[in-house]
Formats: structure tokens, sequence, C-alpha cells
């Protein structure tokens, strides 16, 4: 191939294939470029930046559901919606870094419809400034644009840039409260334990690619399968568990995984609310789907083009249709241990964040605090579902598939659940001056809606019907039993099970000790008895946002099967 050859056919690639398929992440670029233009020229500094982000998130978020509906087996093109695309199944981009298929779309139609309440409420909250706006804004959409390729990764240097994109603009978020000391530290906290993450991982992602040869996930599933059905890999399973070990730091520290945990009580309890809603939904959101494709990239074969060339001539051979079939049946067993432990490293990990998650909260005394550690809980309850997901890709495709869509639909319904609990505390800080537990104390004689609001919005992130945070822990852990049944790392799903079940009710206790001092504690003689209507511009807000929550608890059909769609990327 000359020179010609090839850049014609990186151009048509890019312009033809690629950059159609990329297009809220494009519209997340130029809004950028936008609101910074607002901030350097003087005349622009009229406008408002909140405003401007909102408007390129719209139509980011346009082209994010044009690409939903689009692919094949959407619930929109099977009701007979019009005006959808035809779009293939999946299809890489950019010579294989990016992949686009339904977990890409599904996660970035979530990020998008997150980053239109998320301005709002900004807007509504009061922070930003107009001062700091654009600065805010630029920040949070960039961090957006980099969870985007955390959802879409398809070789491990995206992966890198990706989870640091998306990481750098954060550690920049949680310093927003300039002259506040919990604030400096909690911006250097991440800022450290962020570096030391990265740096982790980035030497686990060069042991991978050393030993492998290439850092493209379905490559390097073949490359596996390849060593492991020559009897090769032994002299290398060292060398290759090390590396997957310090790759799995980078994405447990963005999941804020135990051990790796450190970080998010404090930095959820200096930075502002704002950042903190920011911060629990929209990086969660990408972290998970990430875990998604390491996990699936290099525990289950794929028969691309690249990985097919990557292992030799005997599969060039068989490129036909019958014969990557027989190639994949044969890698698949080849990658068993692989998958048994990447579900083992997930599964114990899932176990201890989920623990220490709900066992933490109990005896906080600070809001945010509290919802840190309910993060991390509700992080080893997806966790959970990835590892039932991988354990039954060998055994059961509809099983994975299955377990995929309850993680997808999870996420879906925790994109309210958290950020409903975010802008609460938020709202309340602004009425109250506090954002301790102890100042919400007789709050339902003065605002009983906003009292409300929060009961439904904690009692869902418990797992109790009829909310939709019900249907989603019901699901992992359907998830969970389908696995058992099908002999699936049966002793350690019954482990997770277990640890699911008996963390749901200890959660209980933190959760309902908000409500009781809301509603049975006194109110306390110093505080301002300033009332909090729901009918009101911040009433309204939280009521948008929490809402869906009772929404999706008892018509959740519509959100699943766009969740199952997303589920399809494991098949």
């Amino acid at each position: 191939m000359n020179l010609g050859t090839l850049i014609t056919g990186s151009l048509h690639d890019t312009l033809s294939v690629s950059l159609p398929l990329f297009r809220p992440e494009l519209c997340l670029s130029a809004t950028v470029v936008l609101v910074l233009l607002c901030r350097m020229l003087p005349l622009l500094r009229l406008l408002d930046a909140g405003i401007i982000a909102l408007g390129g998130v719209c139509f980011a978020l346009w082209y994010a559901w044009c690409d939903l509906r689009g692919l094949p087996g959407s619930p929109w093109l099977l009701a007979g919606g019009v005006g959808g695309e035809s779009l293939v199944a999946r299809q890489e981009l950019f010579t294989g870094l990016l992949v686009f298929d339904a977990l890409t779309a599904y996660i970035r139609f979530l990020l998008m419809g997150f980053l239109v309440l998320y301005i709002v409420f900004t807007k509504v909250s009061g922070i930003p400034d107009r001062e700091d706006g654009a600065d805010f804004y630029t920040l949070v959409l960039g961090a957006t644009l980099g969870m985007c390729l955390m959802a879409s990764a398809n070789h491990l240097l995206m992966l890198f840039m990706a989870v640091e994109m998306a990481s750098v603009p954060s550690y920049a978020l949680a310093g927003l409260l300039k002259g506040r000391r919990a604030s400096s530290e909690a911006a250097i906290k991440y800022a450290v334990y962020g570096a030391g993450a990265a740096g982790v991982m980035l030497y686990g992602v060069s042991l991978l690619a050393g030993v492998l040869g290439t850092c493209h996930l379905p490559s390097m599933a073949m490359q596996l399968a390849r060593l492991a059905d020559s009897g090769t890999a032994d002299s290398s399973v060292m060398v290759l568990a090390l590396g997957g070990l310090m790759l799995a730091v980078g994405l447990a520290f963005k999941l804020s995984a135990v051990p790796f945990h450190f970080w998010c009580p404090d930095v959820f309890e200096g930075a502002a609310a704002e950042v903190g809603a920011f911060l629990s939904v929209a990086s969660k959101a990408a972290a998970v789907a990430l875990l998604l494709r390491v996990a699936f990239g290099l525990g289950m074969p794929l028969p691309t083009a690249a990985a097919v060339a990557t292992i030799g001539t005997a599969a060039t051979a068989a490129a036909d249709t019958a014969g990557v079939t027989v190639i994949n049946d044969h890698s698949l067993a080849a990658l068993a241990n692989t998958r048994h432990f990447i579900v083992a490293l997930i599964g114990l990990m899932a176990a201890l964040t989920c623990t220490l998650g709900n066992l933490a909260a109990y005896g906080q005394t600070n809001m945010k605090r509290l919802l840190a550690y309910s993060t991390i809980a509700h992080a080893g309850y997806l966790m959970m579902g990835v590892a039932a997901a991988v354990a039954m890709a060998g055994v059961t495709p509809a099983g994975s598939r299955d377990a995929v869509s309850a993680v997808a639909f999870y996420l879906g319904t925790y994109v309210f659940m958290n950020l409903g609990a975010f802008a609460i505390v938020a709202l309340l800080r602004n009425t109250l001056r506090s954002e301790e537990i102890a100042s919400y104390a007789g709050l339902v004689y003065t605002s009983p809606g906003i009292v409300v609001a929060a009961a439904v919005v904690l009692v869902s992130l418990i797992g109790l019907p009829p909310f939709a945070g019900f249907i989603a822990k019901f699901l992992i852990f359907s998830s969970l039993v389908q696995a058992i049944s099908a002999e699936a790392e049966r002793p350690l799903m019954l482990v997770l099970l277990v640890v699911g079940g008996l963390n749901t009710v200890v959660s209980l206790f933190y959760y309902l000790r908000v409500l009781k001092v809301m509603t049975f504690d006194p109110p306390s003689g110093e505080r301002v008895s300033q009332p909090f209507p729901l009918v009101s511009l911040p009433g309204g807000v939280v009521t948008v946002i929490v809402v869906p929550v009772v929404v999706f608890g008892l018509f959740w059909s519509g959100l699943y099967a766009y969740a199952q769609l997303a589920g399809s990327f494991a098949s």
C-alpha cells in the first residue's frame, strides 16, 4: 500500500464513516470553543455562558438521540418511528481508536440528557456565578467530552487519554469555591490521587501492550486466546496479571471503588454540591461503561478485520463467515481463564466497595459526605452487575445481555436519583446556609414539599418500591440469580447476592435517618425558618428531576427497552 492510498483511505474513513457517528462529541467541542470566546472577547462577555452551553448540549442531545433511535433493534424503529437513520450495529471509528455501538449510543444519550438537567440546575442554584460561568461550563463540557470517549474507547491509549480528559477538568472543578480552604484541599487531594492512579494505570497499559504487541482491545483478546491455545501464556501470565491489576487501579479510581475510594468523601465534602452531583453521576456512568468495555474487550473474542489480522495466516485463511465463527468459538473457550480473572477481581472489589460504602455512610453528619459514601456503595452494586455479565458471557449470551441491560437501566435511573439528591442538598444550602444533616431538623413544618421530594429520592436510593431504584436493584440481583442458575462462577455470584441483600438492609438505616431528622426532630431555635416552596423556580427544578424517579418505578418498560438495546453490545 502506497502513501497516496493510505491517505485516501484515512480521509474516507474519517469523513464518511467516523465523523457522522461522532456528532455529539463535535457539538460539545464546538460549544467549548464558543464558551471560551465568551470569556476572551470583551463584547461577548455580555452573553450568558450557561445559555450558550445549554444550547450546544441540546444539539448534542439531539444527535445522540438520532444515533440511539437509528440502531438496529431500536424500540423507536420497532414502534414505526419516522426519521430514524439506518445505522450499523457496530462500527469502529478513527482506525479502531473508538467504537460506535449500542452501549456508546446509550451512554452518550444519558450524559447529554444529564447535562441539560445539570446546566438548568446550576443556573438556578447560583453556582457558578456569572463571572466564573464560562470557566465552569468549559470544564464541565470538557470533562463530559472525555467521558463520552471513555464510553466508546476501543484502544488502550484512547482509554488513557479519555480518562485523563475526564479527570483533569474535574480536579479544577473540585476547587471551584475560591477562597475556601476545604475546596482547595479537596482539589489537591483529588489531583494527587488522580496522578498516582494515572501513573499506575499507564504502566499497566505498557505491560499489557508489551506482552500482547497491540493496544487494540479486540486484537488483544485474540492475542490472549492465541497465547492460551499455544501454551506460551504460562511464561507471561504474571506480567499479564500485573498489567491487568494496574489497569484496574485506574478504573477503580474513576469508580471510587475500594480500596481507591479515599479521595471521594473528602472531595465531595470540600467541593460545591453542584460539583459533587457532576462527579457522582456523569463520572460514574462513564466509568461503568469503560469497565464494561475493558472486561468484554479482553474477555470476549470479536472477529473484526483488525483482530483477525493479528492472529496470523491461519486465521486469515478462515476469514469467511463460517471460519470466523469457528475462530470465535475456539477463542471463547481459550479466554475462559481471562474471564475468570476479570470476574474474580471485579466481584471482590464490588463486595468490598458496597460494604464499606454503606457501613461508613452510617456515621456521617454531613449530607454531602453521606452521599459520597452512598455513591461508593452504588458503584459496588453496579460492579456486581458487570461481574455477572462477564461471568455469563461464556455460558449463556442471553444472560450476559440481560446483566448488561440491568447495569444500563441502573445508570438511567441513577441519573435522576443522585442528581435529585444533590439538587436538594444544594438548594437547601441556599436556604439554610448549612449542609449538615442536623440543620434539616423539623423541615417538614416549613417546607413539606421538599421533604416529600427528599423522601422519594432517598427511598429510591435504598431500593424500595414503588420507585425506580427498586426496579434497578431488582434487575441487578436478578442477573446474579441468573448467573447462579447458569452455573457461571456460582460461588462468587452467591456471595455477591448475599452481600448485596445485606447491604441494602444496612442502607435502610442511614437513608431513613435523614428523613427522621426532617420529620420527627424538633427544629433548631437558631435556624432561620425560611420556607422552601415547590411552587417556585428551584422547587420546579427539583420536581422535574424527582418525578422520573416515580415514573420509572411504575412505568419502567420504556427505559428498559433502550437498556436492553445497550445490552446487545455484549452479544
